[in-house]
């Protein structure tokens, strides 16, 4: 729990912040919870359940895109805009599509 905290202060390393939270786990969140709601549709359970299971991952998301945000406005580095932009859009295709 404590390294979600840090990742939400932003005070995680931003390479690992973007690559690892977001981009890796953010991603496979969101694969597995697709899945469990494509099973859950398939095994006839109500919508509801299908529908729940695909928003499982939206507060991790949400949180490591404002850990990636905070760690680029520490960073500074000469990526950091571009992390944040990148970030941003990853999100919302995790979160819209």
């Amino acid at each position: 729990m404590a390294h979600l905290v840090a990742l939400w202060r932003g005070e995680i390393p931003l390479v690992e912040a973007f690559w690892r939270h977001a981009i890796a786990y953010g991603t496979i969140a969101n694969v597995v919870a697709t899945a469990a709601a494509i099973a859950a549709v398939a095994a006839g359970l109500p919508e509801a359940v299908a529908i729940a299971l695909f928003l499982l991952p939206v507060p991790y998301i949400l949180t490591a895109m404002v850990g990636v945000v905070r760690s680029a406005n520490r960073d500074r580095g000469e990526w950091a805009g571009a992390a944040k932009v990148a970030v941003i859009v990853w999100g919302a295709a995790m979160i819209l599509l």
